[in-house]
């Protein structure tokens, strides 16, 4: 698995951004969001029981990283047409405010290191990668745990002090200083 200071792979994948057919389909690149942090979560599978409560809950926290200059991309290794599938047939999924990438072939799973090899699906990892296109933060559960993303937008707000930070810090409390 790729680990903390590495450089996030190239990617090219496309991405459901909308319900409406006709614009549903967007190619996205690891260069899409110029100068931005990037969340990149994976979920192993669409139509699932654990996957939809962790999508809607980065859906419902959007504002607050896109107000921390984040751009937030979700990722399985489902076709970008069960991605329109789901979000059309699953309430909390309808109006995501973020693209649901496609990695069919799992290509970009396969250069995390984080294709389940018994599964054959992605873990559910998450990863917080800087402007300059550096890991700077990976989150893995089991496969049948959901994640916590109010701890990954903690951690964004740590990273951006560019601080020492103590266990348990909250954006607006101190940070250490070394002496």
């Amino acid at each position: 698995m790729l680990a903390i200071g590495q450089r996030f792979p190239e990617f090219s994948l496309t991405g459901v951004v909308t319900n409406d057919l006709s614009s549903a389909f967007q190619p996205f690149t690891e260069k899409s969001f110029p100068g931005k942090w990037l969340v990149v979560f994976f979920w192993p599978k669409d139509f699932t029981f654990v996957c939809p409560t962790e999508i809607a809950a980065f859906g419902r926290l959007d504002p607050q990283f896109k107000a921390r200059d984040a751009q937030v991309l979700g990722a399985s290794i489902d076709s970008e047409f069960v991605h329109l599938a789901w979000r059309g047939s699953k309430q909390e999924l309808r109006e995501l405010p973020f693209p649901m990438l496609s990695d069919i072939k799992r290509q970009l799973s396969v250069r995390l290191g984080i294709l389940d090899a018994e599964a054959g699906v992605a873990q559910r990892a998450t990863f917080i990668v800087d402007p300059q296109g550096v890991i700077r933060f990976v989150y893995v559960t089991d496969l049948n745990v959901g994640r916590s993303p109010e701890e990954v937008l903690r951690v964004l707000d740590a990273l951006q002090t560019d601080e020492l930070c103590p266990c348990n810090w909250k954006q607006g409390e101190a940070t250490i200083k070394a002496a």
